[in-house]
Order: C-alpha cells, then structure tokens, then sequence
C-alpha cells in the first residue's frame, strides 16, 4: 500500500488527498517476513473472492523445488496488496497531472502550480518472489484449502484425491521401499513418513491405559507365544498400540486395513519401520483392498492360527480362496455388527469349522465403542468435512441401535431436529421415549437436511430417496458396511460428480439439485475424522483378552460356534479403565455376597442382564 504524506503548511494548500498505485519500478526495501504470514495477510488481487483462481495473465509460474502450502494457498500470488483508488475533490480546485508524472494544482483563475511532491514508500516481502511465484501442477497434489478438482472426469473413481497432499500419485504396490533393516515385507505409502507415526503411537498410549497395563502385566508370561494372528482391522494410532501389544505377548502379526480411506499413512509406515508387516495406505482401490489382505495370508511357509477381524471380509477371503488353511485357524475374533452377522450365517449353514468370539456384542464393546465413541464422533465428522451448524437442522438418523443411539444424542443436544427410522419395535419405543419422533424415511426425505445410516444393512437409502431429496442435503452412513447407502445407482451418465475435497463429494441433477456425499458412503467417523482413544482403549483391550482366551483354551471348552465373550472378561476390561477416573468399586461383604449368591469378584450380573 501506497499513501501520499504532505507536510501541515501543504495540506492547507491541498485540500484533495488521492491514493495511487505505485509503478513497480520504484524502490521498494524490503521486510523479511515468513511466507506463512504472507499467505495470512494477503487478499486475492481485487478484493475478490479469496478461492477464486487468479487469472491467467496473473498466474505465477509452474513450482519449483521447496514450494509449500502457502504458495497453494495465495491465488494472487506475487502480488503485493495495494489499496484502492480513493479521491475527495475540492469545487474550487483541480489536480492536473504533469508530463512527468508530478502532481499539479490547478486555480479558479487558471494559475498552475506544482504540488509538493509526495514521499513514496512499499513494503515487498523478502520472500515473495521465492514461495510465491510458485503453484502445484498435479492433480494429485491438492492443497489444505477447499479446492475443486476435476468434477466429472474423475467422479467414478475419487479414491485417487483421498491421499495425503505431499504424496504423489504412484500407488505403493509400484514401489520397492526398504525399511531401516532392509526389511520390504510391507506395503504402505511412504516408509520415511515413520517418525510422524511413532509419535501419533506414543499419544496414543498415553489414553489407552487397559491395554497398557495388559502389556505390562503379561508380557513375562507371554501368553501369545506361537500364535500367528492375521487381522484385518482400521490402521491408526490406537490399532498399532494393539499390534504392538499382541507382539509383545509373543504373537507374530500381519496386517491390512478393513476400510479403504481409514488408514493413517505415517502409522501405517511406522509399524512397517518397526518390522510389522502392514499392507495398507489410505485410498486404496477395490482391487487394492483385496490384494493387500491376500498379501498379509498367502506367504510362503506361514500359516497363520488365529483371525481378528472388522467387518468379515479377512475371514471370508480365507474361506473362499484358502479353504485348507481356514481349517486349521484355532479362533476367530470379530467386531463388527456386519462381520457377526457372517458368522452366524456360516455357523447356521454348518460351514464355521473353527470357534469364533463375538466382540461386537460384548457389553464394552455395545456401551462404550459403539454407543459412547458415536456419541462424539459424528458431531467431528460432519464439522470437518461440511463446517456446518447442527442447531435447527432436521436430522433423520436410520437405526437406533447403539450406533443410533449415540449420533440422536448428539445432535438432539446441538439443537437439531431428529427423526428415527427403525423395523424392531423395541428400539422403536425406546427412540419414542427418548423424545424422537418416529417416522418412516419417506415421509421425511424431501425436508431434512441430514440423512444418517447406522443399521448394518444394504440399501437403506435408495436411488428413489436420493432423487427426492432437497437440494444441498448431506448424506452419510455411520454403519461399517458401504452398502447401506445405494452409491452405484449414482455412477450414471446423467449426474456429475464434483470433488469439493478430501471425502466430500457434489452429486449433481441435470436440474442443478446436488447433495452432499461424504466419504462415497463409507464409515464417516473414521473414515473423515478420528475416534476417542479411549474408547478404543476399551474395545482393544476387549480384543486382546478375546485372542487369549480362544488361543489358550483347552481342547472341547469351544466348538464350531460363536460365542460370546464371558461376562467376568466384560468386567476385568472395565476395571482396568476406573483408576482413570480416580473411581473406587465399593466390594460386597460376605454377608452381602450370600445374600445376593454372587461371588465376590464377580461376575456381577448373569449372562442375560441387560445393561
């Protein structure tokens, strides 16, 4: 910016003050100032719109070595902000400018004179030319800001955008990349990212204390000792503390994730620098998710004894392609609604030929991942991808499970309106006596503003549903499964998908209508945002235990079933949990105990109870 500076005796004689843009070819000294702060300070050139591109003429050079975030962020790059033109004129007065470009003073009577000349000053940025004249040209390689990519060309395939901006865009199956003991029995995006991971780790095991204690407290006995454990599971900080602890009870591990957009690349490449061998990165391709869970059973000369599962497909590619080896699994341990669900079709069918634990079901994981976690995390989700304000929104949750549960509570205390569907007619009643109104989704669809699926089953929400809704509606599934919203019946011809940024997608009407799509149909919370640790401290803990117990198990306590996990170890999990909150159990008398015929130590409650 540029101001005119007149002396007091001039400013008598002047009584018009204009503000000019300065020719870049005067002297400007200069202010060493971070690019960071640059990029905060700088407007776009017209006081425009902040995301609007530059225009051509205006456009700095392709990036060269070391450009940065804030080059992406800054349209004007280059430019230096100038005020505008701003003129008081004087009736009796007139500026007149000379043919060397001072200022004159033009009288009533005609008389001219020269103004006094004006003291010229511009502030330029020391490092404007070296950080700013610089813009990404890959696609691939999209900035922090909401940009927009290409809308249509890339719409049936948006997995590619959902990577970490720095990465490029060779997919980590074309790489050879070596760890730091010349180990590549891996696959992530980028093993030098392993640091950051290890220090996501290390906060991590500061909230998961159970499965802290767990560690420390067995590994001398090493109660794992022996066991192969292939899982398949959400990579991030909390499920590398898992890893690690199963590891140090004496298990050999390999893993790959159970959702394509979850995984957390740099814990991913610092369980990998750590000797685990991990086969996951974020965005993988269908074709990605199968070869990556292939990678982790069929190795030469190991053959793993016992599944951790999320979700059914690690269990049901063994069963499928290795049929041999599935035989000779000693215990399955599964999480999720969607991978139980299998099981008990298997075990139905007479083809579950090894005992399995049903985790999902267990009292920690219902009450506290699934009820509590959701609780929390699809306010986060929704906020980070859509920047949204819940209160008056109208809300249709489907399912009120605990899943359900947890998200109506949520946004009921945002102020949202809330409406519920739901076929079991318990879940019904309790989401009436919760102050829901209780509706069925095609009476509601064409006026919320959110629709929300968390039912664990397919095609909740239809293509019909999705042509009826208002313009602008947000859809999202908080279930494990992809299939509860119908995406395919969005790949057509007649509607654009335009990427608005990483996990949010615009589908377009040919009449304009758009909604908004987050995560392509996919678990939101994890998949857009993360999790409480703690709360994942409950369930992995929850899992340890399960391994152990089928693992250690004598010869006939399991058949080929799936059981549930035994109510003391419900229990053992929670207590591990109370010094947290500096809580103290009151303990029974004996008197008490008698009484009530329980013992001491538990279990407190009989197998049928209700929490």
């Amino acid at each position: 910016m540029s101001v005119q500076v007149v002396s007091a005796a001039a400013a008598a004689k002047v009584p018009e003050v204009e503000l000019k843009d300065l020719s870049p070819s005067e002297a400007e000294p200069q202010l060493g100032l971070s690019t960071a702060a640059v990029s905060a300070m700088a407007p776009p050139a017209g006081g425009g719109d902040p995301e609007a591109p530059a225009p051509a003429a205006e456009r700095p050079p392709a990036p060269g070595p070391g450009s940065g975030p804030a080059a992406a962020l800054s349209p004007a790059a280059g430019k230096v902000p100038q005020a505008s033109a701003m003129k008081r004129s004087d009736p009796h007065h007139q500026h007149q400018r000379h043919r060397d470009g001072g200022e004159a003073l033009v009288s009533p009577d005609g008389t001219v004179t020269e103004a006094p000349r004006t003291v010229k000053k511009q502030i330029q940025f020391a490092d404007q030319k070296q950080e700013f004249n610089k813009r990404p040209t890959k696609i691939g390689r999209r900035s922090l800001s909401r940009s927009i990519s290409q809308s249509s060309t890339d719409s049936y395939s948006s997995a590619a955008s959902y990577t970490d901006s720095s990465d490029d865009e060779t997919s980590p199956r074309d790489k050879q990349q070596k760890n730091s003991k010349g180990n590549s029995d891996f696959c992530v995006k980028n093993i030098k990212q392993a640091e950051f991971g290890r220090r996501e780790i290390e906060i991590a095991e500061q909230e998961m204390p159970a499965l802290m204690a767990l560690r420390k407290r067995a590994q001398g006995e090493k109660p794992l000792a022996g066991a192969k454990i292939v899982g398949c599971t959400h990579i991030t900080a909390q499920t590398a503390v898992l890893m690690e602890t199963l590891g140090a009870l004496g298990a050999q591990c390999r893993w790959a994730a159970c959702n394509i957009y979850s995984t957390l690349n740099e814990v991913a490449a610092a369980l990998a620098e750590s000797g685990f061998p991990v086969f996951a990165w974020k965005g993988e391709s269908e074709d990605d998710f199968w070869w990556c869970i292939d990678r982790c059973v069929n190795v030469e000369g190991w053959q793993p004894n016992m599944i951790l599962d999320d979700g059914g497909d690690l269990t049901h590619w063994i069963y499928k392609k290795y049929p041999n080896m599935f035989k000779k699994i000693k215990g399955i341990v599964e999480e999720s609604v969607t991978g139980v669900h299998r099981l008990y079709q298997l075990s139905k069918a007479g083809k579950l030929c090894v005992p399995a634990m049903n985790v999902n079901d267990s009292v920690t994981k219902q009450k506290f991942d699934n009820l509590y976690c959701c609780r929390e995390s699809i306010l986060d989700g929704l906020k980070r991808t859509t920047d949204m304000m819940f209160g008056g929104k109208q809300v249709v949750v489907c399912g009120y499970g605990e899943v359900g549960k947890g998200c109506c509570a949520a946004l009921k205390a945002m102020g949202s309106i809330v409406y519920v569907t739901e076929i079991d007619p318990i879940c019904a009643l309790q989401a009436c006596m919760d102050g829901f109104r209780l509706v069925k989704l095609n009476e509601v669809i064409r006026q919320v503003d959110i629709v929300i699926t968390c039912t664990g089953n397919k095609n909740v929400v239809t293509r019909e549903h999705l042509d009826r809704m208002k313009n602008s509606c947000i859809v999202c599934n908080m279930g494990h499964s992809n299939t509860e919203i119908d995406v395919a019946s969005l790949r057509t011809p007649e509607l654009t998908w335009e990427r608005v940024r990483s996990q949010v997608d615009h589908v377009i009407w040919p009449d304009g209508k758009r909604i908004v799509l987050l995560a392509e149909g996919r678990l939101l919370n994890l998949s857009c945002s993360t999790v409480p640790t703690f709360v994942l401290s409950i369930t992995a803990t929850t899992q340890a235990l399960a391994l152990i117990e089928l693992y250690n198990a004598p010869e006939g306590r399991y058949k080929q079933d799936v059981y549930l996990l035994p109510k003391k170890m419900d229990e053992y999990v929670a207590s591990l949990h109370l010094p947290t909150f500096d809580a103290h159990l009151t303990e029974l008398t004996d008197e008490q105990a008698k009484y009530l015929g329980l013992n001491k130590n538990g279990p407190f409650k009989p197998n049928y109870y209700r929490y």
